[in-house]
Protein backbone atom coordinates (compact mmCIF):
# COMPACT_ATOMS: atom_id res chain seq x y z
CA UNK A 1 0.00 0.00 0.00
CA UNK A 2 1.16 3.46 -1.31
CA UNK A 3 2.20 5.37 1.68
CA UNK A 4 0.58 9.22 1.53
CA UNK A 5 3.38 11.89 1.18
CA UNK A 6 5.35 14.11 3.26
CA UNK A 7 3.39 17.05 2.05
CA UNK A 8 -0.13 15.04 2.59
CA UNK A 9 0.97 14.54 6.27
CA UNK A 10 1.94 18.03 6.86
CA UNK A 11 -0.21 19.72 5.24
CA UNK A 12 -3.62 17.37 4.45
CA UNK A 13 -3.14 18.10 1.02
CA UNK A 14 -5.71 16.11 -1.56
CA UNK A 15 -4.70 14.98 -5.02
CA UNK A 16 -7.19 14.46 -7.79
CA UNK A 17 -6.70 11.81 -10.89
CA UNK A 18 -9.03 11.14 -13.71
CA UNK A 19 -10.46 8.37 -11.72
CA UNK A 20 -11.29 10.44 -9.22
CA UNK A 21 -11.72 13.99 -11.19
CA UNK A 22 -12.23 17.33 -9.02
CA UNK A 23 -14.31 20.36 -9.88
CA UNK A 24 -11.32 21.65 -11.93
CA UNK A 25 -11.00 19.33 -13.92
CA UNK A 26 -14.78 18.93 -14.49
CA UNK A 27 -14.56 22.56 -15.27
CA UNK A 28 -11.19 22.28 -17.82
CA UNK A 29 -13.06 19.82 -20.03
CA UNK A 30 -16.02 22.25 -20.07
CA UNK A 31 -18.59 18.80 -18.57
CA UNK A 32 -19.44 21.05 -15.49
CA UNK A 33 -23.33 21.30 -15.75
CA UNK A 34 -25.63 23.70 -14.25
CA UNK A 35 -29.61 23.66 -13.25
CA UNK A 36 -30.06 24.75 -16.49
CA UNK A 37 -28.70 21.60 -18.50
CA UNK A 38 -25.76 23.21 -20.11
CA UNK A 39 -22.39 23.09 -19.57
CA UNK A 40 -20.61 26.54 -19.35
CA UNK A 41 -16.86 27.07 -19.47
CA UNK A 42 -14.96 30.05 -19.42
CA UNK A 43 -14.87 30.60 -22.81
CA UNK A 44 -18.54 30.37 -23.48
CA UNK A 45 -19.07 32.46 -20.30
CA UNK A 46 -17.14 35.25 -22.05
CA UNK A 47 -19.02 34.62 -24.95
CA UNK A 48 -21.87 36.07 -22.66
CA UNK A 49 -21.97 40.10 -23.59
CA UNK A 50 -21.77 40.98 -19.77
CA UNK A 51 -19.63 38.98 -18.40
CA UNK A 52 -16.92 40.12 -20.82
CA UNK A 53 -18.16 43.39 -20.38
CA UNK A 54 -17.70 43.21 -16.53
CA UNK A 55 -14.49 41.09 -16.58
CA UNK A 56 -12.45 43.45 -19.24
CA UNK A 57 -14.21 46.91 -16.99
CA UNK A 58 -12.37 45.11 -14.36
CA UNK A 59 -9.23 44.19 -15.42
CA UNK A 60 -8.66 47.26 -17.52
CA UNK A 61 -9.45 49.70 -15.46
CA UNK A 62 -6.52 48.06 -12.49
CA UNK A 63 -4.25 48.01 -15.23
CA UNK A 64 -4.74 51.49 -16.05
CA UNK A 65 -3.65 52.71 -13.34
CA UNK A 66 -0.03 54.05 -12.30
CA UNK A 67 2.08 51.53 -10.70
CA UNK A 68 4.13 53.04 -7.94
CA UNK A 69 6.66 51.82 -5.53
CA UNK A 70 6.76 53.49 -2.56
CA UNK A 71 9.36 53.63 0.63
CA UNK A 72 7.34 53.33 3.67
CA UNK A 73 9.05 55.46 6.96
CA UNK A 74 8.90 54.40 10.13
CA UNK A 75 6.21 56.83 10.98
CA UNK A 76 4.27 55.26 8.34
CA UNK A 77 4.43 58.29 5.70
CA UNK A 78 5.61 57.14 2.20
CA UNK A 79 7.25 58.53 -0.54
CA UNK A 80 7.76 57.74 -4.04
CA UNK A 81 11.25 55.60 -5.32
CA UNK A 82 10.95 56.42 -9.09
CA UNK A 83 14.25 54.23 -9.63
CA UNK A 84 13.20 50.68 -7.74
CA UNK A 85 14.18 48.17 -10.16
CA UNK A 86 10.96 45.90 -9.69
CA UNK A 87 9.12 49.21 -10.92
CA UNK A 88 10.12 48.49 -14.50
CA UNK A 89 8.84 45.28 -14.55
CA UNK A 90 5.26 46.58 -13.70
CA UNK A 91 5.30 50.02 -15.82
CA UNK A 92 7.56 48.99 -18.94
CA UNK A 93 8.02 45.16 -20.36
CA UNK A 94 7.45 42.00 -17.50
CA UNK A 95 9.46 40.13 -20.15
CA UNK A 96 10.19 40.28 -23.35
CA UNK A 97 7.12 39.68 -24.84
CA UNK A 98 4.78 40.95 -22.28
CA UNK A 99 4.51 44.55 -21.15
CA UNK A 100 3.83 45.30 -17.74
CA UNK A 101 0.15 46.35 -18.41
CA UNK A 102 -0.54 42.94 -20.07
CA UNK A 103 0.15 41.20 -17.15
CA UNK A 104 -1.85 42.99 -14.85
CA UNK A 105 -4.59 42.78 -16.66
CA UNK A 106 -4.21 38.99 -16.99
CA UNK A 107 -3.70 38.48 -13.80
CA UNK A 108 -6.79 40.14 -12.88
CA UNK A 109 -8.47 38.27 -15.38
CA UNK A 110 -6.80 35.27 -14.87
CA UNK A 111 -8.59 35.60 -11.09
CA UNK A 112 -12.02 36.99 -12.10
CA UNK A 113 -12.50 33.66 -14.45
CA UNK A 114 -10.13 30.50 -12.62
CA UNK A 115 -10.31 29.74 -9.13
CA UNK A 116 -7.03 28.57 -9.10
CA UNK A 117 -7.07 32.87 -9.16
CA UNK A 118 -4.33 34.74 -11.36
CA UNK A 119 -0.24 33.57 -11.13
CA UNK A 120 2.87 34.52 -12.51
CA UNK A 121 6.39 33.54 -11.78
CA UNK A 122 9.58 35.76 -10.66
CA UNK A 123 12.32 34.12 -12.51
CA UNK A 124 15.37 35.60 -10.79
CA UNK A 125 19.17 35.48 -10.89
CA UNK A 126 21.70 33.66 -9.34
CA UNK A 127 21.88 36.66 -7.38
CA UNK A 128 18.77 37.15 -6.22
CA UNK A 129 17.93 39.80 -8.67
CA UNK A 130 14.50 40.27 -10.64
CA UNK A 131 15.49 38.85 -14.60
CA UNK A 132 11.51 38.81 -15.27
CA UNK A 133 8.11 38.12 -14.56
CA UNK A 134 6.31 35.36 -16.45
CA UNK A 135 2.54 34.40 -16.46
CA UNK A 136 1.88 30.93 -17.52
CA UNK A 137 -0.85 29.13 -19.49
CA UNK A 138 -3.50 28.18 -16.97
CA UNK A 139 -2.80 24.93 -15.21
CA UNK A 140 0.94 25.14 -15.72
CA UNK A 141 1.26 26.23 -11.84
CA UNK A 142 -0.74 24.52 -9.77
CA UNK A 143 -1.88 25.43 -6.11
CA UNK A 144 -2.21 22.78 -3.26
CA UNK A 145 -4.37 24.53 -0.28
CA UNK A 146 -3.34 23.10 2.97
CA UNK A 147 -6.82 22.25 4.69
CA UNK A 148 -5.14 23.39 8.29
CA UNK A 149 -3.72 26.35 7.76
CA UNK A 150 -4.47 27.44 4.01
CA UNK A 151 -0.77 27.85 3.20
CA UNK A 152 -0.39 27.09 -0.39
CA UNK A 153 1.42 25.27 -1.76
CA UNK A 154 3.11 26.25 -5.48
CA UNK A 155 4.52 23.66 -8.65
CA UNK A 156 5.66 24.81 -11.79
CA UNK A 157 4.98 22.05 -14.06
CA UNK A 158 4.34 19.51 -11.57
CA UNK A 159 8.32 20.96 -9.70
CA UNK A 160 7.96 22.51 -6.16
CA UNK A 161 8.00 26.67 -6.18
CA UNK A 162 9.63 28.88 -3.87
CA UNK A 163 6.06 30.73 -3.18
CA UNK A 164 8.55 33.67 -2.56
CA UNK A 165 8.66 33.38 -6.25
CA UNK A 166 5.00 33.41 -6.99
CA UNK A 167 2.47 36.39 -7.63
CA UNK A 168 -0.73 35.06 -6.62
CA UNK A 169 -3.46 37.05 -6.72
CA UNK A 170 -6.87 35.55 -5.23
CA UNK A 171 -10.46 36.48 -5.07
CA UNK A 172 -12.19 35.67 -1.48
CA UNK A 173 -13.96 32.76 -1.09
CA UNK A 174 -11.22 31.17 -2.75
CA UNK A 175 -13.63 31.04 -5.81
CA UNK A 176 -13.71 32.60 -9.25
CA UNK A 177 -16.74 35.31 -9.69
CA UNK A 178 -17.38 33.44 -12.90
CA UNK A 179 -17.67 30.49 -11.47
CA UNK A 180 -20.13 32.10 -8.59
CA UNK A 181 -22.29 33.21 -10.89
CA UNK A 182 -22.28 29.90 -13.28
CA UNK A 183 -25.84 29.50 -12.53
CA UNK A 184 -26.71 33.12 -13.67
CA UNK A 185 -24.60 33.33 -16.69
CA UNK A 186 -26.74 30.03 -17.78
CA UNK A 187 -29.25 31.57 -17.69
CA UNK A 188 -27.76 34.39 -19.73
CA UNK A 189 -26.35 32.44 -22.07
CA UNK A 190 -29.50 30.49 -22.94
CA UNK A 191 -31.46 33.88 -23.23
CA UNK A 192 -28.50 34.47 -25.96
CA UNK A 193 -29.49 31.12 -27.54
CA UNK A 194 -33.19 31.62 -27.60
CA UNK A 195 -32.93 35.41 -28.97
CA UNK A 196 -30.83 33.95 -31.79
CA UNK A 197 -32.95 31.03 -32.48
CA UNK A 198 -36.04 32.86 -32.30
CA UNK A 199 -34.61 35.73 -35.13
CA UNK A 200 -33.61 32.53 -37.44
CA UNK A 201 -36.88 31.35 -37.44
CA UNK A 202 -38.31 34.73 -38.70
CA UNK A 203 -38.49 36.40 -35.75
CA UNK A 204 -42.24 34.94 -35.24
CA UNK A 205 -43.57 32.66 -32.76
CA UNK A 206 -43.79 29.25 -33.24
CA UNK A 207 -47.02 27.57 -34.47
CA UNK A 208 -48.94 24.69 -36.47
CA UNK A 209 -50.57 24.75 -40.14
CA UNK A 210 -53.72 22.99 -39.82
CA UNK A 211 -55.42 21.63 -43.51
CA UNK A 212 -58.44 19.83 -43.75
CA UNK A 213 -59.52 16.05 -44.36
CA UNK A 214 -59.16 14.78 -47.75
CA UNK A 215 -56.61 17.88 -48.89
CA UNK A 216 -54.07 16.29 -51.12
CA UNK A 217 -50.07 15.45 -50.52
CA UNK A 218 -49.26 18.22 -53.46
CA UNK A 219 -51.93 20.91 -52.23
CA UNK A 220 -49.78 20.27 -48.47
CA UNK A 221 -46.56 20.64 -49.74
CA UNK A 222 -47.23 23.33 -51.97
CA UNK A 223 -49.26 25.81 -48.71
CA UNK A 224 -46.00 24.63 -46.27
CA UNK A 225 -43.28 25.99 -49.18
CA UNK A 226 -45.95 29.20 -49.60
CA UNK A 227 -45.85 29.55 -46.07
CA UNK A 228 -41.78 29.06 -45.71
CA UNK A 229 -41.14 31.31 -48.64
CA UNK A 230 -43.08 34.26 -46.53
CA UNK A 231 -42.20 33.43 -42.85
CA UNK A 232 -39.40 30.23 -42.97
CA UNK A 233 -35.87 31.15 -42.72
CA UNK A 234 -34.24 32.96 -45.50
CA UNK A 235 -37.36 34.25 -46.03
CA UNK A 236 -39.00 37.36 -46.43
CA UNK A 237 -40.38 38.01 -42.96
CA UNK A 238 -43.77 39.66 -42.79
CA UNK A 239 -44.62 39.28 -45.89
CA UNK A 240 -48.60 37.86 -46.76
CA UNK A 241 -49.07 34.19 -46.18
CA UNK A 242 -50.42 32.35 -49.05
CA UNK A 243 -52.61 29.22 -48.11
CA UNK A 244 -54.69 26.65 -50.04
CA UNK A 245 -57.78 24.54 -50.06
CA UNK A 246 -58.80 26.03 -46.27
CA UNK A 247 -55.24 25.55 -44.73
CA UNK A 248 -55.46 27.50 -41.69
CA UNK A 249 -52.51 28.83 -39.48
CA UNK A 250 -52.50 28.39 -35.75
CA UNK A 251 -49.79 30.42 -33.47
CA UNK A 252 -49.56 29.64 -29.85
CA UNK A 253 -50.41 31.67 -27.31
CA UNK A 254 -47.44 33.54 -25.68
CA UNK A 255 -46.61 32.33 -22.47
CA UNK A 256 -45.71 34.78 -19.32
CA UNK A 257 -41.57 34.04 -20.14
CA UNK A 258 -41.95 34.80 -23.77
CA UNK A 259 -43.94 37.83 -23.06
CA UNK A 260 -41.78 39.09 -20.72
CA UNK A 261 -38.05 37.80 -22.68
CA UNK A 262 -37.20 41.37 -22.76
CA UNK A 263 -37.31 42.18 -18.89
CA UNK A 264 -36.03 38.71 -18.27
CA UNK A 265 -32.38 39.50 -20.47
CA UNK A 266 -32.36 42.97 -19.07
CA UNK A 267 -32.26 41.09 -15.36
CA UNK A 268 -29.43 38.73 -16.08
CA UNK A 269 -27.63 42.36 -16.79
CA UNK A 270 -28.22 43.06 -13.18
CA UNK A 271 -27.25 39.48 -11.91
CA UNK A 272 -23.55 39.65 -13.80
CA UNK A 273 -23.47 43.34 -11.95
CA UNK A 274 -24.15 42.00 -9.05
CA UNK A 275 -21.87 38.94 -9.18
CA UNK A 276 -18.60 40.91 -10.34
CA UNK A 277 -19.74 43.94 -7.77
CA UNK A 278 -19.88 46.30 -10.68
CA UNK A 279 -22.77 48.98 -11.56
CA UNK A 280 -25.02 48.74 -14.02
CA UNK A 281 -24.47 51.38 -15.72
CA UNK A 282 -20.99 50.44 -16.19
CA UNK A 283 -22.64 47.78 -18.34
CA UNK A 284 -24.22 49.90 -20.56
CA UNK A 285 -27.56 49.13 -18.33
CA UNK A 286 -28.65 52.72 -18.20
CA UNK A 287 -32.59 52.48 -17.84
CA UNK A 288 -32.27 53.60 -14.18
CA UNK A 289 -29.19 56.01 -15.07
CA UNK A 290 -29.38 60.00 -14.52
CA UNK A 291 -26.07 62.17 -13.73
CA UNK A 292 -26.20 62.02 -10.10
CA UNK A 293 -26.69 58.40 -9.66
CA UNK A 294 -24.28 57.87 -12.17
CA UNK A 295 -21.37 59.40 -10.63
CA UNK A 296 -21.67 58.27 -7.23
CA UNK A 297 -21.74 54.64 -8.81
CA UNK A 298 -18.45 55.61 -10.38
CA UNK A 299 -17.48 56.38 -7.23
CA UNK A 300 -18.92 53.16 -5.43
CA UNK A 301 -17.16 51.00 -8.44
CA UNK A 302 -13.97 52.36 -7.19
CA UNK A 303 -14.58 51.78 -3.80
CA UNK A 304 -16.27 48.37 -3.62
CA UNK A 305 -15.65 47.13 -6.75
CA UNK A 306 -11.77 47.99 -7.22
CA UNK A 307 -10.22 48.51 -4.07
CA UNK A 308 -10.50 45.50 -2.77
CA UNK A 309 -8.90 43.87 -5.96
CA UNK A 310 -6.21 46.25 -5.76
CA UNK A 311 -5.31 46.09 -1.75
CA UNK A 312 -4.79 42.16 -2.59
CA UNK A 313 -3.54 42.81 -5.61
CA UNK A 314 -0.51 44.98 -3.63
CA UNK A 315 -0.10 42.46 -1.21
CA UNK A 316 0.76 40.06 -3.94
CA UNK A 317 3.03 42.14 -5.56
CA UNK A 318 4.78 43.07 -2.64
CA UNK A 319 5.22 39.91 -1.30
CA UNK A 320 6.79 38.09 -4.69
CA UNK A 321 9.07 41.53 -5.59
CA UNK A 322 10.48 42.38 -2.43
CA UNK A 323 12.67 40.25 -0.09
CA UNK A 324 11.71 39.41 3.53
CA UNK A 325 14.03 42.46 5.12
CA UNK A 326 12.82 44.85 1.91
CA UNK A 327 8.83 43.80 2.75
CA UNK A 328 8.60 46.51 5.79
CA UNK A 329 10.30 48.86 3.71
CA UNK A 330 8.89 49.27 0.46
CA UNK A 331 5.51 48.95 -1.39
CA UNK A 332 3.40 48.47 -4.01
CA UNK A 333 0.90 51.07 -4.56
CA UNK A 334 -1.47 51.98 -7.65
CA UNK A 335 -2.59 55.69 -7.97
CA UNK A 336 -6.38 55.71 -7.47
CA UNK A 337 -6.55 59.62 -8.21
CA UNK A 338 -6.23 58.44 -11.92
CA UNK A 339 -10.10 57.27 -11.57
CA UNK A 340 -11.24 60.44 -9.21
CA UNK A 341 -9.61 62.55 -11.23
CA UNK A 342 -11.84 65.67 -11.77
CA UNK A 343 -11.83 68.33 -14.12
CA UNK A 344 -8.20 70.59 -14.45
CA UNK A 345 -10.02 73.79 -12.84
CA UNK A 346 -11.07 71.94 -10.11
CA UNK A 347 -8.05 70.37 -9.47
CA UNK A 348 -6.16 73.66 -9.91
CA UNK A 349 -8.42 74.73 -7.14
CA UNK A 350 -8.00 71.85 -4.92
CA UNK A 351 -4.01 71.72 -5.06
CA UNK A 352 -4.00 75.73 -4.74
CA UNK A 353 -6.14 75.15 -1.51
CA UNK A 354 -4.61 72.48 0.05
CA UNK A 355 -1.15 74.32 -0.65
CA UNK A 356 -2.52 78.22 1.08
CA UNK A 357 -3.85 75.79 4.12
CA UNK A 358 -0.15 74.25 4.45
CA UNK A 359 -1.85 70.42 3.63
CA UNK A 360 0.60 70.06 0.81
CA UNK A 361 3.58 71.53 -0.89
CA UNK A 362 4.13 72.89 -4.03
CA UNK A 363 6.16 69.98 -5.08
CA UNK A 364 3.35 67.34 -3.61
CA UNK A 365 0.53 69.07 -5.76
CA UNK A 366 3.43 69.27 -8.59
CA UNK A 367 3.69 65.35 -8.68
CA UNK A 368 -0.21 64.85 -8.54
CA UNK A 369 -0.57 66.86 -11.94
CA UNK A 370 2.83 65.05 -13.33
CA UNK A 371 4.97 67.79 -12.90
CA UNK A 372 8.51 67.39 -11.41
CA UNK A 373 9.78 69.31 -8.27
CA UNK A 374 11.05 72.72 -8.16
CA UNK A 375 13.68 74.59 -5.92
CA UNK A 376 11.74 75.59 -2.73
CA UNK A 377 8.72 73.70 -3.47
CA UNK A 378 9.40 71.78 -0.54
CA UNK A 379 8.51 74.66 1.47
CA UNK A 380 4.95 74.63 3.28
CA UNK A 381 3.62 78.47 2.99
CA UNK A 382 0.65 80.30 1.48
CA UNK A 383 1.78 81.63 -1.84
CA UNK A 384 -1.37 84.18 -1.52
CA UNK A 385 0.04 85.67 1.57
CA UNK A 386 3.38 88.03 1.61
CA UNK A 387 5.79 87.68 3.95
CA UNK A 388 8.90 89.43 3.29
CA UNK A 389 8.11 92.98 4.36
CA UNK A 390 8.17 95.63 1.34
CA UNK A 391 11.16 98.16 0.83
CA UNK A 392 11.03 101.76 1.19
CA UNK A 393 11.65 103.96 -2.19
CA UNK A 394 13.90 106.39 -2.74
CA UNK A 395 11.52 109.03 -0.60
CA UNK A 396 11.12 107.29 2.21
CA UNK A 397 7.78 105.47 1.38
CA UNK A 398 6.73 101.97 1.68
CA UNK A 399 5.65 100.75 -1.13
CA UNK A 400 2.46 98.05 -1.10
Amino acid sequence: MKKPSILSRLFGLQTKGLADPSADLFALFGVTTTASGVAISAAAALGVPAVGSAIRLISEAVASLDVMVKEVAADGTEKTVHDHPARAFLTNAANDWTSGYELIRDLVIDGLSDDRGGLAYVNRTASGEIAELIRYRSGLINVDISQNTGQPIYRLENVLTDPANIIHFREPFGRAPLNLAREAIAVAFLLEQHAANLFSNGARPGGVLMFPKGMGEAAVKAAISAWQKTHGPGGSSGGTAILYDGAEFKPHAFTSTDAQFLENRKFQILEVARCFRVPPSMLFDLDRATWGNTEQMGREFLVYCLEPRLRALEGALRRALFSPADQGRFAIRFDRDDLTRADLQTRATTINSLIATKVINPNEGREWIGLGPRAGGEVFENPNITTTPAKPDQGGNVGP
